[in-house]
């Protein structure tokens, strides 16, 4: 409906062009020029031919879906227990978990690399028992490490979404069920988990966007044979200056990842239809 201004009727258009000529200069210009730097001759091809690219989508892949599976299963199991399992500091821990979204991903690496880094915590306690020279978690560095961290950080925005639609759940047919004689195993299966679904999907769709794009998780555990489509990007851009190249394996990772949000999308759609 067109708006009135001054007396006088005003297209719609003219107050949609501000908000659209902002998006147009923070967002699509720059992402226009990184695809016309993708389309230096030969830039594609040289970019597919090379194994270290097809070793980082093969690596990125894996592990955003490892990542993502780990998440799904962790977070479904600790939301179940803030949910319904009465404990002290319950509420706190519900409110720390939206705290935690805030969070950097590095810091949790951090703290990590405190615990189980070459000179942590738990390696400074095996030498210190066993009179050994060096300890033997060493796990960080190689793509289990990576794994650790991306689910120790993304767990929680699986939980979110969960912890929401527990919180809605009508306890009536929790108790009904239990009245039936119904083992909380079954109850989960058969009561929770279909209520459960839409917010494992949403919560599942976004670990596994975020983990597809994460890069200081890789960069700070120091994990030099795992190198994923971001830190290739890095890789090709600043240490290697080329950067068609890196513009090449940019718009992949931007194609994959708006890719796998639309097939979201459709799934959820026609799941909720």
């Amino acid at each position: 409906m067109p708006t009135t201004v001054r007396g006088r009727e005003a297209p719609t258009w003219l107050w949609a062009a501000p908000p659209v000529l902002a998006l147009a200069v923070v967002f699509l210009y720059p992402l226009a020029l990184v695809v016309k730097e993708s389309l230096a001759p030969g830039a594609y091809a040289q970019v597919f031919a090379s194994e270290s690219f097809r070793d980082a989508l093969v690596t990125t892949v894996w592990l955003a879906a490892a990542a993502t599976a780990g998440c799904l299963v962790l977070g479904f199991v600790l939301a179940l227990v803030i949910a319904f399992v009465p404990f002290p500091g319950g509420k706190a821990v519900a409110k720390f978990i939206d705290v935690f979204l805030s969070f950097p991903s590095f810091l949790i690496t951090l703290a990590l690399l405190f615990l189980y880094g070459t000179v942590g915590m738990a390696n400074g306690v095996w030498t210190d028992v066993t009179g050994a020279a060096e300890g033997p978690f060493r796990f960080l560095t190689t793509p289990w490490g990576v794994l650790l961290a991306e689910i120790t950080y993304f767990t929680p925005f699986v939980m979110r979404p969960l912890l929401a639609a527990f919180s809605q759940l009508d306890t009536a047919q929790l108790e009904v069920a239990s009245s039936l004689g119904a083992r909380p195993l079954r109850i989960v299966r058969r009561v929770i988990l279909p209520e459960a679904l839409p917010a494992l999907a949403a919560g599942g769709s976004l670990v596994l966007v975020m983990c597809l794009n994460e890069f200081g998780i890789v960069l700070f555990t120091g994990a030099k044979g795992v190198t994923t489509l971001p830190m290739l990007v890095y890789g090709k851009a600043i240490l290697e200056s080329d950067y068609a190249a890196a513009c090449v394996v940019a718009v992949v990772n931007v194609l994959i990842s708006v890719g796998l949000y639309a097939l979201y999308r459709v799934v959820s759609r026609r799941a909720g239809a």
